[in-house]
């Protein structure tokens, strides 16, 4: 039989792994908890037309996206993002307005995997829904640089641009069409026969024969209406005020066809620059309607775990891991002591674990070494017999007798009264895995 293998371009997290994936998703909800989101959690597959509405031009929706008919005769899709599910969600349930949300979940592109990509990849991510206001883009996107902040990325560049409004977006984008069809024969083999599907995707073109043609190309920011224009601006001002450092970038479009006004991008310089986007997002007023739901202006954004992590093993920086266990109960004394001390400390709020199987106290003491513990909790027959349990630090001291009633009280004091802070951190490489 053959070994049983995750499929290509999907990994495993394994356990001495996921100390960084914690911490990320911790300072991601912290910091947009702090702001009003909330958690919504959606469905990893959808009614097929959830996505088809956020670009049938696109290459997420036309080429990347795993949809099949399941055995009810259903057409789904696994989603390969998530914003498309939360409106999906929003218009379903309704929510008064203004509605904060944030995610954490996986989602499915089938593409060539490589460092940073992956057909099964994860997101962090903001919506806000039922405001136009400028300001509401400016805390968006503040939220994400404050995020990278908090853990300890330097080197993001965040660059914004405005994509305009149904108002002004189709007399550039005829104006854009003409620039490039006198060009048609120069572009990318690829851009070649789809210019006229989507004349803004060739100013995203990485390949060389694109940019040099689109260097000179008339740009959205210099063809806004006045209410575009304004919004901007406010945009921008907005982000100088907060001190949040920026850059126009007027050729970014994103790989999506719903937004409008604000895009923005934040990008790693620490990584090659194909690869160096570690999120981003924008305006998107008219997806609820065309979703099927009322007219609803909304902004957010999304960003991918994966690749910040890569990120962060490029800097030689890593997200501190949650705290060690507080203690670790080594008892050879016939293991009620474990079973009834782990059950005490764990609901008074500490962590601790145990050794299983009537394992030999040399045995319970590497255990105890392993789990990264502060403390072992020692019970042997004589501690048992007197009612007591001796306190060992495990980076080195004597063990120290304690009243079985008294253990909770002076394990608290020798933590520095519950003090996380004063527990030692593991340390765990910077994720950089490739498939």
């Amino acid at each position: 039989m053959p070994e049983l293998r995750n499929p290509p371009g999907t990994f495993d997290v394994l356990p001495s792994e996921s100390g960084p994936w914690q911490e990320m998703l911790s300072t991601f909800a912290s910091t947009a908890g702090a702001a009003g989101y909330e958690l919504i959690v959606t469905p990893t597959f959808e009614d097929v037309g959830v996505f088809t509405r956020i670009g049938e031009s696109t290459d997420v929706v036309r080429k990347e996206m795993y949809d099949f008919v399941d055995k009810g005769g259903r057409h789904v899709a696994l989603r390969p993002e998530v914003t498309a599910s939360v409106v999906r969600a929003f218009i379903q349930h309704r929510p008064v307005t203004p509605w904060k949300a944030w995610y954490a979940g996986s989602n499915f592109r089938f593409e060539r995997p490589q460092a940073g990509r992956f057909r099964e990849f994860h997101q962090v991510g903001i919506e806000a829904f039922g405001s136009s206001d400028p300001d509401l883009d400016v805390e968006v996107v503040t939220l994400g640089w404050d995020f990278f902040a908090r853990l300890g990325i330097k080197g993001v560049d965040l660059l914004v641009n405005s994509l305009g409004d149904a108002a002004c977006r189709p007399a550039y984008r005829q104006k854009l069409l003409d620039y490039l069809m006198a060009r048609r024969g120069d572009l990318c083999e690829e851009h070649r026969g789809r210019v006229e599907e989507n004349p803004l995707r060739v100013l995203d073109c990485k390949r060389e024969a694109c940019r040099a043609q689109t260097a000179g190309a008339p740009l959205q920011v210099d063809n806004l209406c006045d209410s575009c224009a304004a919004h901007f601006e406010r945009v921008t001002a907005g982000l100088s005020a907060l001190s949040v450092p920026y850059r126009v970038e007027a050729h970014l479009v994103r790989g999506l066809d719903y937004y409008t006004r604000t895009t923005f991008e934040y990008a790693g310089t620490m990584l090659e620059s194909s690869q160096n986007a570690l999120g981003g997002g924008g305006r998107y007023d008219g997806l609820v309607q065309a979703m099927g739901g009322p007219p609803t202006p909304a902004v957010g954004f999304a960003i991918g775990v994966e690749r910040t992590l890569l990120a962060l093993g490029a800097t030689g920086t890593s997200p501190r891991p949650p705290a060690r266990l507080h203690a670790f109960v080594v008892d050879f004394a016939g293991g009620d002591a474990a079973r009834d001390i782990t059950r005490e400390l764990r609901q008074a709020g500490l962590r601790v674990d145990r050794a299983f199987d009537d394992r030999s106290p040399k045995a319970q003491f590497k255990a105890a070494d392993r789990s990264g513990a502060r403390f072992a909790l020692v019970v042997g027959p004589d501690e048992a017999a007197a009612s007591q349990v001796a306190i060992k630090d495990l980076s080195g001291g004597e063990q120290h007798p304690v009243g079985r009633g008294d253990l909770l009280e002076t394990l608290r004091a020798m933590l520095g009264a519950g003090s996380e802070a004063s527990l030692p951190g593991r340390s765990h490489p910077g994720y950089n895995r490739t498939p």
